[in-house]
């Protein structure tokens, strides 16, 4: 096997990764660039990457993909009775409602959720967790934060912390940078 056996003197961060050979390439090729930016990005589309094959997997087990965990999950958070309109869970996941409607047809097919009209207005139609939704997104969301917890056992405390931190203080920058984008050059 070719390559450096890793020691406790030598922990796997002071190795070089993929993203850090394609550093050095751009380096190399373009040096006038400031690359850095691709150290973090690369990093972590590598990082969400990995995770959703992780628990993708997880979630073929019991027939669910990585959309449908997201809608029962965005239902089970949302406290009894466990219900929202495709509207409501299309804005507090990252499906449309277009989406959203597909897998809830799906869901329902499997009996994890069932659609309940209003009394006050028909046209209203909420998904709601059934007892065997319930059940199992608890069964595969109690996985999903152990396997998650595991991912990080690198990380202390802090650093995860800081990291949570740091990554919502990079989606603000994202945020603002699409701003600008829409507002165009005429707004600066």
């Amino acid at each position: 096997m070719k390559g450096t056996q890793l020691t406790i003197d030598q922990p796997a961060i002071e190795q070089p990764d993929t993203v850090d050979d394609i550093l050095e390439d751009w380096g190399r090729e373009r040096p006038e660039l400031d690359v850095t930016s691709i150290g973090v990005f690369g990093r972590l589309t590598r990082v969400v990457a990995k995770q959703r094959a992780i628990h993708t997997a997880r979630y073929e087990k019991y027939g669910l993909t990585w959309a449908s965990f997201d809608v029962l999950a965005n239902l089970r958070r949302s406290g009894g009775p466990h219900g929202k309109t495709a509207g409501e869970l299309a804005k507090s996941s990252m499906l449309t409602t277009g989406g959203i409607t597909f897998r809830l047809d799906r869901m329902e097919e499997q009996s994890l959720i069932e659609r309940v009209r209003t009394r006050e207005d028909r046209r209203l139609v909420y998904a709601r967790l059934t007892e065997h939704g319930k059940d199992m997104v608890d069964f595969v969301f109690d996985q999903h934060v152990q396997a998650q917890s595991e991912m990080l056992a690198r990380l202390s405390t802090a650093e995860i912390d800081q990291l949570a931190m740091l990554l919502k203080k990079v989606e603000l920058s994202i945020t603002e940078y699409q701003q600008r984008q829409i507002d165009g050059p005429e707004s600066e």
